[in-house]
């Protein structure tokens, strides 16, 4: 089987297992404790970072795809003792969220294509860790001057290195067809992509065009109830799964073991990585969905996605 890159060094997607596509070990506010190291306890955020996902492993999660990037405040090396401490296979990620820093504003897509490539080929701030993925973003501002940047720039980045996309879209305002078409424009095959956060919505005829068009579509905010409660959440996959699409989709929660948003774990209980195991595969069962088409979203699709590793 293919090797890729991942926090702890080179992994066989033979290895991959139960794979959850969207998730986070470390959140922060960018540049804060650069500045002010005394607002962040690293010892007590490695601690619990550690046990969660000690608990996730001990509940058949195998490997998580951190899609943190540094406008979400990037820790690698964090990450990297996370995992060799706890047993998950962490596999990070460049690119860049929706809030990009200032430098953007102005920079070329060669200048941004150079970075990316930079974190998947050689390793992230000098740690040697490098990057299985490219995680870009559009939320409810659009595709602003700087994020259509970031777009290009990841598709450009992808071409070069083979590794795939994945994105935050807001899919109320349909930006993931927004994504594909700059995608489309910089001659990404869209079966390279994962349109993120496509669960936050019931429309689908909107996830339909999108996985016709060949991307997957991310299921993976399962616990932010605010957004969309899990039984909606539930019946829009099991609708899917019945019209033959379970392979287009992947299973995540988007959650994190450490932010500074604590408040939010508070609000959302089931916003935990046990959440898809322990509640959200019994209601897929129970609407319908086979075990097969379980290990499809959480097993084969993944592994799939990673071993494909085409350089245009």
């Amino acid at each position: 089987m293919p090797i890729i890159a991942s926090a702890t060094g080179p992994l066989d997607t033979a290895a991959l297992g139960v794979t959850l596509m969207h998730e986070h070990v470390i959140v922060r506010s960018a540049g804060m404790y650069e500045n002010w190291p005394h607002l962040f306890d690293r010892a007590e955020a490695l601690s619990r970072a550690v046990d969660t996902l000690v608990e996730a492993r001990a509940h058949g999660i195998a490997t998580i795809v951190d899609l943190t990037t540094t406008d979400l405040g990037r820790d690698v090396a964090f990450v990297a003792e996370v995992a060799q401490r706890s047993g998950m296979q962490v596999i990070v990620a460049t690119g860049m969220w929706w809030r990009p820093p200032q430098w953007f504003d102005r920079a070329p897509v060669e200048a941004v294509t150079e970075l990316f490539v930079r974190d998947l080929t050689d390793g992230i701030a000098g740690t040697g860790i490098r990057a299985g993925i490219i995680k870009v973003a559009t939320d409810e501002p659009g595709i602003t001057r700087p994020i259509e940047t970031i777009l290009r720039a990841a598709a450009r980045a992808h071409r070069v290195t083979g590794a795939p996309i994945s994105t935050h879209a807001h899919a109320g305002l349909r930006r993931g067809l927004e994504q594909q078409a700059i995608f489309r424009e910089e001659g990404v095959d869209l079966s390279r992509v994962i349109i993120g956060h496509s669960g936050d919505t019931e429309d689908t005829r909107y996830l339909k065009a999108l996985t016709a068009a060949g991307s997957y579509i991310g299921m993976d905010r399962f616990g932010l109830d605010g957004l969309l409660d899990t039984p909606r959440r539930v019946a829009t996959i099991a609708r899917l799964c019945a019209d033959g699409l379970a392979g287009t989709m992947v299973l995540s929660h988007d959650t994190n073991c450490h932010s500074d948003f604590p408040a939010m774990r508070a609000r959302f209980p089931n916003w935990r990585f046990t959440h898809i195991p322990d509640d959200v595969l019994p209601q897929l069962r129970q609407a319908g969905v086979s075990q097969e088409q379980i290990d499809q979203m959480l097993v084969h699709t993944p592994r799939a996605i990673f071993e494909r590793q085409d350089v245009y």
